[in-house]
């Protein structure tokens, strides 16, 4: 146990600072270290660790009911694209019309697209009508998900 007065000349002498690290305790430890290189490091961990975190971005498919098989086969395409990369993916299938007495028909188109992407998507939501739309949420099954290469990457033979 040291004295505040000479842990500070301690300090000083040798060109650092005096840091409380535990004030609670009793009695209260401190250390003598570089305060500005410390909140530096900090910075860069904290910095890193941002850089390393994935958002999940809930991506979005409109689909009609009358949609034709090549057209569904393209937007699944592009759909499994989303889940791929680890973002969800909210498929939205709007109804006007005529279109609402065909909601079973709809029910089936969706049901088709849940069913052909069931090797990469598990449902979080299954179909339901919200309105005037029936609105399926799919999510990716492997949750870490897969770095986007670099230009630099793509250009390299392999």
């Amino acid at each position: 146990m040291i004295d505040t007065h000479l842990a500070l000349e301690m300090a000083r002498e040798k060109g650092l600072d005096l840091v409380e690290v535990a004030p609670e305790a009793r009695p209260p430890v401190c250390k003598l270290l570089d305060f500005g290189k410390q909140k530096y490091l900090a910075k860069k961990k904290e910095h890193q660790a941002k850089r390393k975190q994935h958002q999940v971005v809930i991506k979005e498919v409109r689909v009609r009911p009358k949609i034709d098989t090549h057209d569904l086969e393209t937007k699944m395409r592009k759909a499994r694209e989303f889940l791929i990369h680890g973002d969800k993916l909210q498929v939205n299938m709007l109804f006007r019309g005529r279109e609402h007495g065909f909601r079973d028909r709809g029910l089936q188109v969706m049901l088709k697209f849940r069913d052909d992407l069931a090797d990469v998507a598990k449902v979080e939501r299954e179909p339901r009508m919200e309105g005037n739309r029936l609105v399926m949420i799919l999510q990716p099954k492997n949750a870490v998900p897969q770095p986007t290469p670099s230009k630099t990457q793509q250009q390299q033979p392999s």
